[in-house]
């Protein structure tokens, strides 16, 4: 959501790691459109895809607050036929950024009940009730994606809930461009990867059969993706350039001890995780739709809804940088996107009629007209989408 444009700034406003390259700029596209794209749109918001902050764990778990009753699924006694009633929709990291912001263009439709799936449970309250969310339309579950054990507590609370799954948005991310040492997950995974990629996976894949069940009229399955993971784009060639390699580090569990931290089983680079855990969320929605969607009917899609130079996702980074990235965006580059734009086009997706496609990648011209964006030759690798949906399983325990 905006890290993708951080990758523009010139090299003065990021940190530089010892023995880095220097930029290149040898690309195919421009700010996050790919050349060929020109004559069907306007060029796009180059920029970085932001989502929700982490904070540092408190190792507490929240149990599911009760919020607001669920619409419930109703049927005619007489035909059957269904009655028109609320989408249900979790989305990840709600609490604050893009999720946040699409919560309440939802919301404020009046024709979804969104299901908050936070870490901090006061932090998703407090930025409802700001935000000027109805209580009715909401409701928060806790779930931290950094702890496998925390995503299937959140499952079983959900699906002993009884309610309907209409739509998932996996948006939640974690960014640490200037960590010098890995974080990890409960688990021990590399931290942005486990959170990122792992997390969401184990969460999609044990909430697969519930999208499945859901009758209304359009069930979807949405990853958030990134500019930045995609090397055909001027930000995507900004170093360090996301690139898995032969997924060594991933076969290994990225916990630094028989394996690299890193996809690829290089040293440890904390803006090149973040992206390399977008090229895995963008090869995973390609992987779903390839497996499920002619059999479920189920949308799968991933997203880049331009540059959020303002959200929270940068706090971690330089000073310098948060103060001189928003201008930069907003004057220089022209790509900057308010939280309440991205999150308008986040909710496109989510309930669009006209954006039903699945297993596209959509971003927005500078007219703010969608478009099926084209992905770069690594995120749109099938034999590695397979390889990285084989390796998650297992880490994740479902293999």
């Amino acid at each position: 959501m905006a890290l993708q444009t951080a990758a523009l700034v010139p090299a003065t406003f990021t940190l530089p790691k010892e023995g880095k390259s220097s930029p290149s700029f040898k690309d195919s596209t421009f700010f996050g459109v790919s050349l060929s794209e020109h004559a069907k749109a306007d060029f796009s918001s180059s920029a970085l895809r932001c989502k929700r902050e982490f904070n540092p764990r408190n190792g507490a778990v929240r149990a599911e607050t009760t919020a607001t009753a669920t619409p419930a699924i109703s049927r005619s006694a007489v035909d059957g036929k269904k009655t028109l009633r609320k989408g249900s929709v979790i989305i990840t990291g709600a609490s604050s950024g893009l999720g946040l912001a699409t919560a309440k263009a939802l919301a404020e439709t009046g024709k979804w009940h969104i299901i908050m799936a936070c870490r901090d449970f006061l932090k998703a309250e407090r930025a409802a009730k700001s935000a000027g969310m109805s209580k009715q339309n909401y409701t928060i579950m806790h779930l931290d994606l950094a702890s496998l054990d925390s995503v299937r507590q959140f499952v079983d609370r959900y699906k002993r809930s009884g309610r309907p799954l209409d739509v998932l948005v996996c948006n939640a991310a974690v960014y640490q461009p200037t960590a010098k040492e890995p974080s990890f997950t409960a688990e021990g995974f590399e931290l942005s990867v486990g959170t990122n990629h792992l997390g969401h996976f184990l969460l999609s894949r044990l909430l697969l059969d519930d999208l499945k069940q859901s009758d209304y009229p359009s069930k979807r399955l949405i990853i958030v993706g990134s500019i930045t993971g995609n090397t055909n784009t001027l930000a995507g060639n900004v170093p360090p350039k996301a690139n898995l390699g032969d997924l060594r580090g991933l076969a290994g569990g990225l916990n630094g001890l028989n394996s690299s931290t890193m996809i690829d089983g290089g040293e440890f680079d904390g803006a090149k995780a973040y992206k390399d855990s977008k090229v895995c969320n963008m090869l995973t929605m390609q992987e779903f739709h390839r497996r499920f969607h002619e059999e479920s009917g189920i949308t799968f899609a991933s997203l880049y809804p331009g540059c959020i130079a303002t959200t929270g996702l940068f706090r971690e980074h330089i000073p310098l940088f948060r103060l001189l990235f928003p201008p930069f965006q907003k004057y220089i580059i022209k790509g900057f996107v308010s939280e309440d734009e991205a999150g308008k086009r986040l909710a496109q997706v989510v309930s669009d009629p006209s954006l039903t496609k699945s297993g596209v990648y959509w971003s927005w011209n500078q007219n703010s007209a969608s478009f099926e964006n084209q992905l770069s030759p690594e995120a749109s690798d099938e034999e590695k989408a397979r390889k990285i949906w084989e390796l998650s399983e297992k880490l994740v325990g479902l293999a």
